[in-house]
């Protein structure tokens, strides 16, 4: 995910109904780009409810996901963050709702391992990576976390990028581009966010093809977990 939220007092959208009732410009137009996402989620049966979150929440991601009793909350967090529209400027308009469905499939890929009951795990027949010889206890749990949250997040980024083929086929070496650009800003290589393994096995959009959206995604992932570990 782009980041995890906070735990604080939610509002949340349970109609399309409620999209022009206290909500600002900002959180209206993220929620119209994300909506076709939302809208595939529940048609599928996935636990997904909408959060907009009500104070200010200066340095949050504008939009994440979070895990509570068995439901997936997909969070916008944009009152009194500067982010949450600089992140529409820097958007190609030619781009931006695609990209906006991207990064919304993106966070789909997470609910949906954590549906499956996987979220965090690796699939039978692979190991965890070997933890550095000159880290100690905690560094070793760090270390541990940070590698299942980069499995994830490089799930996620294939399940927006299998949306993408699916829904935007005449865009996705475009947006491609610019997920490996977002990837590539200020790496640390082996962090929570370097996805390139991933990216790199999905540079052609045709690995997507005659496959569900999390059937391809999660085929690719299997690949790039044997170049990754």
């Amino acid at each position: 995910m782009w980041k995890r939220f906070s735990s604080c007092v939610w509002m949340l959208l349970v109609t399309s109904a409620s999209l022009a009732a206290d909500l600002t410009h900002t959180e209206i137009r993220w929620l119209k780009g994300v909506w076709p996402v939302v809208n595939f989620a529940r048609s599928s049966g996935l636990p997904l409810d909408i959060v907009v979150q009500p104070q200010p929440t200066p340095g949050a991601a504008p939009l994440a996901l979070g895990f509570v009793e068995g439901r997936c909350k997909l969070v916008l967090s944009m009152r009194g963050n500067a982010e949450a529209e600089a992140t529409l400027k820097r958007l190609d308009p030619a781009l931006a709702d695609a990209t906006l469905e991207l990064m919304a499939a993106h966070e789909l890929g997470h609910c949906r391992r954590y549906v499956d009951g996987a979220w965090y795990s690796l699939p039978v027949g692979f190991a965890a990576p070997a933890t550095p010889q000159d880290l100690g206890p905690q560094m070793h749990a760090a270390f541990s976390g940070m590698k299942a949250a980069q499995r994830e997040e490089g799930f996620g980024d294939l399940v927006g990028l299998a949306w993408t083929r699916q829904r935007h086929p005449q865009l996705y070496t475009r947006l491609h581009a610019w997920l490996v650009a977002e990837r590539s800003k200020d790496l640390t290589p082996g962090s929570h966010h370097d996805t390139r393994a991933w990216l790199r096995l999905a540079t052609d959009g045709g690995v997507f093809a005659d496959r569900s959206l999390f059937a391809g995604a999660d085929a690719l992932w299997l690949a790039g977990l044997a170049v990754d570990e």
